[in-house]
């Protein structure tokens, strides 16, 4: 029996880079899947590859800034499966690269909405249901930008450090309830997201080079590697780990 046999996993953004290869490793390890995301085709079409698979999925569209829409997505995955037993808060922006007093506000203020309060709506909601069920698992992505500086990224950082915060003290006040919560760190990786960033350089792979030279391994992340520790952070065998911030950074902070 696989690790995720007939559990129930919930991921927001996951048409994203990182939300879909969770969805692709979770359901490869035979979990039920409910996936929300506010890219309608993108996650059909996810949707569709992983039914193909004989992968039993929902998805829902949901701003994760909305707190009707989270509770809703939850109620209707609770609705079709009956329970809740892990949970990736994945959905989230990178605005801008500036420098702090040239970042816009309206740029730090939808940061910290869809970063911050959407990964707060969403375990407000997912640790309401662990509760009545007698526990669960919830894996918030942060980075490690949320456990150090990042210049030019200010906005991003500071809601990162702030989804570290939630992640801490949920996982102190729900720990007596059997609800582990923990926090994934990743250092840049591989996704569409990065993508776009790359385009802006007339030279790809010196700058993808430029990128990963601060990392020990000398390389950015693939969102496969990144993948692994959400499972692990999730999985009812990883039974005493929770308020723990997860660095997968190729060494980036080993120094």
């Amino acid at each position: 029996m696989t690790s995720y046999q007939n559990q129930v996993v919930l991921i927001t953004g996951a048409s994203g880079g990182l939300g879909q290869e969770a969805a692709r490793q979770f359901g490869a390890q035979g979990a039920k899947l409910a996936l929300s995301d506010i890219n309608e085709e993108k996650l059909k079409l996810l949707a569709d590859e992983l039914r193909q698979q004989d992968i039993e999925v929902l998805t829902c569209l949901c701003d994760v800034r909305d707190e009707e829409q989270v509770k809703s997505f939850i109620d209707a995955t609770v609705r079709q499966f009956g329970r809740l037993d892990a949970a990736i808060n994945n959905a989230g922006v990178d605005p801008a690269h500036n420098l702090l007093a040239d970042t816009p506000l309206e740029d730090y203020q939808r940061t910290m909405d869809i970063n911050v309060q959407g990964v707060f709506l969403c375990m407000k909601y997912q640790i309401l249901q662990m509760q009545t069920q007698g526990g669960g698992a919830i894996c918030n992505i942060a980075s490690v930008a949320g456990v150090g500086g990042a210049p030019f990224m200010s906005a991003y950082a500071a809601s990162k450090h702030a989804v570290i915060g939630l992640t801490k003290t949920a996982a102190f006040e729900y720990g007596k309830f059997n609800i582990r919560v923990n926090a994934v760190c990743p250092f840049i990786t591989m996704t569409d997201m990065f993508e776009q960033t790359l385009q802006q350089f007339p030279d790809r792979e010196a700058a993808l080079k430029h990128f990963g030279k601060t990392a020990a391994l000398k390389r950015v992340a693939q969102p496969e590697e990144v993948v692994q520790a959400m499972m692990f952070a999730c999985n009812k065998d990883n039974s005493y780990m929770t308020g723990h911030e997860l660095v997968v950074d190729g060494g980036m902070t080993a120094v």
